[in-house]
């Protein structure tokens, strides 16, 4: 049987990434919307989206992520997903209000199982939290994208399905490369995948030089991708990227090289809302 079509995620801010870091990386509403708009036109069926402040700090603030979704359905009819993640400086009882508002609308949002070590500081998702977090999106109907930093995070995620907090299908993101979670090592892709319950969709998130290996990997056990700034700046080692749209194109020409094809934003809303 054929892999499924490959969905390719955009994330093209994130909560760390800087203008330091890259001149390019998108920190207002218009300047994301446009950033997705262009990744939609190379090939990304979903944009996984971050909100910064005027100040560039990340905010979990509704009003932003509205101006942001906005701005994003005015120029193209990609599937956004909210980041509950935020940033690891935003209080947890802030992050509620990404799904739990009544300014907008969107289908998926991500859903932190743990809390963890994030390279020097501390992601905050205690369990209360987490069970509050699958509660809200449950009510609202929307699909949470599980975020897997290491092993264990994938049997807590199964503990919130048999508890009845989310339902089938599942959709998995394997983070990797970030220190205090897992190598970015595409040789624990087997055993990631083999975790899973059947018709679970999974995604490989390679954190900077571990964002190439990683979708190479995926596309040959049947996953799908994410690239943008919010993992990786660097098209090569020392040269920046030109943009978010040049890591999809990059991204929907390694799908095409796999055999496989790559999935538009009608075949992610039919999947967001079976079962």
């Amino acid at each position: 049987m054929s892999a499924a079509p490959v969905i390719v995620t955009v994330a093209p801010t994130g909560p760390l990434t800087t203008r330091e870091q890259h001149p390019g990386v998108p920190l207002t509403p218009r300047e994301i919307a446009v950033a997705v708009a262009e990744a939609a036109e190379a090939g990304a069926a979903v944009a996984h989206i971050h909100a910064r402040d005027e100040r560039g700090e990340p905010t979990a603030d509704p009003a932003v992520y509205a101006a942001i979704v906005g701005e994003i359905e005015q120029r193209c009819d990609i599937v956004v997903q909210a980041s509950t993640g935020v940033g690891l400086s935003v209080p947890v009882a802030d992050r509620v209000a990404v799904v739990d508002n009544d300014l907008y609308s969107v289908p998926m949002a991500t859903l932190n199982p743990a809390s963890m070590t994030f390279a020097g500081a501390t992601f905050h998702n205690p369990p209360e939290f987490v069970h509050e977090l699958a509660e809200r999106m449950k009510e609202r109907g929307i699909r949470p994208e599980l975020e897997v930093y290491d092993f264990g995070h994938v049997r807590l995620c199964l503990d919130l399905v048999r508890e009845g907090l989310i339902s089938e299908p599942l959709q998995f993101s394997f983070v990797m490369g970030v220190r205090g979670g897992m190598p970015g090592d595409p040789a624990l892709l087997p055993a990631l995948r083999a975790m899973l319950p059947a018709g679970s969709a999974w995604q490989a998130i390679g954190i900077g030089s571990s964002q190439l290996p990683l979708s190479l990997a995926a596309l040959a056990l049947g996953g799908n991708l994410r690239v943008g700034f919010e993992d990786n700046v660097f098209w090569s080692k020392g040269v920046l990227a030109d943009s978010n749209a040049q890591f999809v194109h990059r991204a929907v020409e390694l799908a095409a090289a796999a055999g496989r094809e790559v999935a538009d934003p009608a075949y992610v809303r039919a999947r967001l809302a079976a079962g």
